[in-house]
């Protein structure tokens, strides 16, 4: 069994070996995934600036009404990429850069990325 200082230290190593190759700018600010066991989080941040853009969550206002009981983690997490989209449109943007952060491509952060494609945004 690994131990949980070696499986941190794994973790922050992946972390950084995808942020390193990603900057998000005023026009293609990047798109940061935050994943709880629960809860899912999506951002959108111009580094340059080193400004959070705009941001949704399974917990914003604006979502708790079409979260219903029994709805699977990969549905709300479409949902919230849907939701985001829509905000960086009022924005005026339109390509992101996509930040998984050390999650792999699947599961709900694929889903998070293809509600948010489906919403209109280009990676």
């Amino acid at each position: 069994m690994i131990s949980t200082k070696r499986a941190e230290i794994r973790s922050l190593r992946r972390r950084l070996r995808v942020k390193k190759r990603l900057k998000g700018t005023a026009e293609r600010p990047r798109l940061v995934v935050f994943r709880s066991n629960k809860q899912i989080y999506a951002q959108l941040v111009n580094d340059q600036a080193g400004k959070v853009l705009t941001g949704c969550s399974s917990l914003t206002e604006e979502l708790k009404p079409q979260i219903k009981n029994g709805m699977k983690k990969v549905e709300v997490s479409k949902l919230v990429g849907q939701v985001l989209a829509d905000k960086a449109k009022a924005k005026g943007i339109n390509q992101v850069v996509f930040d998984r952060s050390l999650y792999l491509y699947h599961g709900r952060v694929k889903a998070l990325a293809e509600g948010a494609r489906e919403g209109g945004l280009k990676f």
